[in-house]
């Protein structure tokens, strides 16, 4: 069984990568439907439809075009890949919202910004 270091990511908008990334997460959801009825000793569920959202946390880049592409608003293909993006690494690909962007600094740290999405569609699974 493998297990990989968060420092192996790679995050690409389209085809280009986003640089100065500190951490990202993905979340996938799926929703249920109730199909309970008279008689049944338990409730009883079916599985409905799927969702995902995510976020990214980077070192803000002004001339870094994956982190341009990500501007509030724009609807993107978003490429996550935990292990790399070598050969035969998986990855997770979909359609995404940029649904908010957050930028922060401080006197003695660098100008950070977090950037939200949700997706639009369906989250898949490939190799690369």
């Amino acid at each position: 069984m493998a297990t990989h270091k968060g420092s192996e990511g790679v995050i690409k908008v389209g085809s280009d990568s986003v640089l100065e990334i500190r951490s990202y997460s993905i979340e996938e959801s799926a929703d249920t439907l109730e199909d309970t009825s008279m008689g049944d000793s338990a409730r009883t569920y079916k599985p409905s439809l799927t969702s995902f959202s995510g976020s990214l946390d980077v070192f803000w880049d002004e001339a870094d075009t994956g982190q341009s592409a990500l501007s509030i608003g724009s609807e993107v293909t978003l490429n996550v890949y935990p292990e790399g993006d070598q050969s035969g690494d998986t990855y997770y690909s979909g359609s995404a919202i940029v649904t908010g962007v957050s930028r922060t600094g401080a006197f003695d740290g660098l100008v950070e910004a977090s950037i939200s999405v949700q997706g639009n569609g369906a989250l898949t699974e490939s190799t690369v």
